[in-house]
């Protein structure tokens, strides 16, 4: 039995609300803790830094995974990739060269954020609620080149400095889930209307 290519696997067929909401709901965890530990350069602020991209990389994967594989997902395969280079990157840089942590977060904001903007209008005609993440990539993209500035000035990277990143990401994911959720439930209401 085939499939479209971006149908939501799950018998409810609301698997991308759920992905969202989890999505959001992790940002806005990781933005809390990055607001109360890490406002400055510590170990656990450090640790922040290295979990935002290592989950972004994972729950790339696993989109991928629920959406036909990598040759039909190559936007988010390569979102995956980019940020399990940028986790490594965050450690690496963290004890060597710790004013390039920015750098790397703002290269990889603006890679992530044109990935999610390509994955968002690709998915547009399949799929509602995607201009929230078209909205999302274009503001990642935004964001990173801001990093980048705030790198080249020599600004220390701090987890708390990430976070309004961070909770602008959880912003959308959630407008995406809730426009998701709004859209199933309208079908539903004019299915059982006919």
């Amino acid at each position: 039995m085939s499939r479209t290519i971006d149908a939501p696997v799950t018998r409810d067929g609301n698997w991308l609300t759920w992905y969202y909401s989890t999505r959001a709901a992790f940002s806005l965890v990781w933005v809390a803790a990055a607001f109360s530990l890490g406002r400055e350069p510590t170990l656990l602020g450090a640790i922040l830094l290295a979990i935002y991209p290592a989950w972004d990389a994972l729950a790339n994967v696993y989109d991928v995974r629920r959406h036909g594989g990598l040759k039909v997902n190559p936007t988010q395969a390569f979102n995956a990739l980019a940020s399990t280079i940028v986790t490594i990157a965050v450690i690496a840089t963290l004890q060597l060269a710790i004013h390039s942590v920015l750098a790397a977060f703002g290269i990889w904001a603006v890679l992530a954020g044109l990935m999610q903007l390509a994955t968002g209008v690709r998915r547009w005609r399949s799929i509602s609620g995607q201009w929230p993440m078209i909205l999302s990539g274009a503001q990642s993209t935004y964001a990173g080149t801001h990093f980048l500035h705030r790198a080249a000035e020599g600004v220390l990277p701090t987890s708390a400095g990430i976070a309004p990143y961070a909770a602008f990401g959880a912003l959308y994911f959630a407008i995406s889930a809730a426009s998701l959720a709004w859209s199933s439930h309208r079908r539903r209401r004019l299915a059982t209307a006919i």
